[in-house]
């Protein structure tokens, strides 16, 4: 019994950091790539809004940055004070993994990151482009390693357990396991996605209120066009991943679908719009189905098997199954509703144009946008509480199970540690929310004029 509160008690610290360090990543991510495509547009075109636009939304940046960076140092630690049994077994990949991800990602980004923030006067446009591309490479390359070391846990792959211990003897077999391509796009995207609709939904925040909107709507445009391109994007790789969880995962994609029996051969498989399941009667309290739906989702056929829970073992079922459940399905929602955000946005822009009086006249519209800020974060949560509480009970999937990772530590310990950073988060988030207030309510300085183009060389050789 002490060894399971231990094990449960690492298990809410691990999630606690995880779920509050995982919000900064994705808009760095995404952010990143917006200003690298408006630093290009500003050298293209010459427009000095573009110019601010970077220089206003490079503040915000660097705040969500500099709370990423505090908030994922525990993280790494953990692995090693609360996780040490699964560092051992799992260290000859995942310790490479996570050292590639600091030796190549993140010096990467935090190496150009001084010069994107303070080279403007002191290196030429071209040397300044290239340092903001570089910070997001750098972002990119982080969540690539990141999420291709989780997804090694999700489809463990390259090596065997020799000793208790798992050795590596095909390197990229491990990086390129089943979940890596699904796992890593899906993610990025989401990312890309979350920033998309936090520029957007900013934009129209100004515009709502009055507040430059010319200069705003070329933002609010950019993110519109943005998610022409991201929304389905991010519904057909959300699609791909589902589909890949049943293939290599079944016992994850029964509890997230509240499937218990295993449709026969030739009989669809119906899905379960809304239900509510009971792990311990093996069924569903109640529920809503459509017929030969779960089939059609999880195998692109109408009459596909799909594996119910009842014929998993019972140790190896996933915990929690009403969270999985309502978890996968807000996120979805979420997905769809950011997709019918971009298509009226689109149909109004078509109609009425980009002009800011026209978007004024539809204040919902704006508004949706402005909704939309949060729900980007609220999907990643979602995503990735679906992601590892549907590998539960396992860390590396089949292979070890959760309480045999943990580290054998003192109850009072991880509680001690789980209260100090609680304090330490909602100290950091009160900071940001401070920090990012100021910066909406100043806004964008429209006197910045951009550094002249030097006529031989460097412009200042002071960096």
């Amino acid at each position: 019994m002490a060894t399971m509160l231990v094990t449960d008690l690492s298990r809410a610290q691990f999630a606690l950091t995880a779920l509050f360090h995982i919000v900064w990543p994705v808009l760095t991510i995404g952010l990143s790539f917006f200003l690298v495509v408006i630093e290009a547009l500003w050298l293209k075109t010459g427009d000095v809004d573009y110019y601010r636009h970077a220089r206003f939304w490079a503040k915000l940046f660097v705040l969500n940055f500099s709370v990423g960076v505090v908030t994922g140092l525990p993280l790494e630690f953990e692995f090693g004070t609360n996780w040490a049994e699964f560092s051992r077994f799992a260290g000859d990949f995942f310790g490479a993994a996570l050292g590639f991800e600091g030796a190549m990602a993140f010096m990467l980004e935090a190496g150009f990151l001084s010069i994107m923030l303070l080279g403007w006067q002191r290196v030429p446009r071209a040397v300044h482009f290239f340092a903001t591309l570089m910070v997001a490479v750098g972002a990119s390359l982080s969540a690539l390693w990141i999420v291709m070391a989780n997804s090694w846990m999700q489809t463990p792959a390259g090596g065997s357990v020799v000793n208790g211990r798992f050795v590596v003897t095909d390197f990229w077999a491990a990086m390129f396991n089943p979940d890596m391509v699904w796992g890593v796009s899906h993610m990025w995207v989401a990312a890309l996605e979350t920033g998309c609709f936090v520029v957007g939904g900013v934009s129209a925040w100004y515009v709502l209120k009055n507040r430059n909107p010319a200069f705003f709507m070329k933002s609010f445009k950019m993110a519109v066009l943005a998610a022409v391109l991201i929304t389905p994007l991010q519904i057909y790789l959300g699609d791909g991943s589902g589909k890949s969880v049943f293939v290599y995962q079944p016992a994850k994609g029964a509890a997230i679908e509240g499937h218990w029996h295993t449709n026969p051969v030739g009989q669809g498989a119906a899905w379960a719009v809304a239900a509510w399941p009971d792990a311990k009667k093996g069924a569903n309290d109640w529920e809503i189905k459509i017929p030969n739906a779960l089939s059609l989702l999880a195998t692109s056929t109408w009459d596909g098997q799909v594996k119910g829970l009842l014929d998993i073992a019972p140790q190896d079922r996933p915990p929690a199954l009403p969270l999985l459940f309502y978890s996968f399905r807000l996120m979805v929602v979420i997905g769809l509703y950011f997709f019918a955000l971009m298509l009226l946005s689109l149909w109004h822009a078509w109609r009425h144009g980009w002009q800011d009086a026209a978007w004024q006249s539809r204040p919902w519209l704006l508004k949706g946008w402005l909704w939309a800020v949060p729900l980007g974060y609220v999907a990643v949560e979602l995503g990735w509480t679906v992601r590892e509480v549907g590998r539960q009970p396992w860390l590396v999937y089949g292979l070890l199970r959760t309480s045999e990772g943990a580290s054998p530590l003192p109850a009072s310990s991880v509680m001690f540690s789980m209260a100090g950073y609680t304090v330490l988060y909602i100290v950091l988030a009160i900071a940001f929310f401070i920090f990012a207030r100021r910066w909406l309510r100043k806004g964008p300085d429209l006197t910045l004029e951009p550094p002249a183009v030097p006529q031989h060389g460097w412009q200042d050789r002071r960096i």
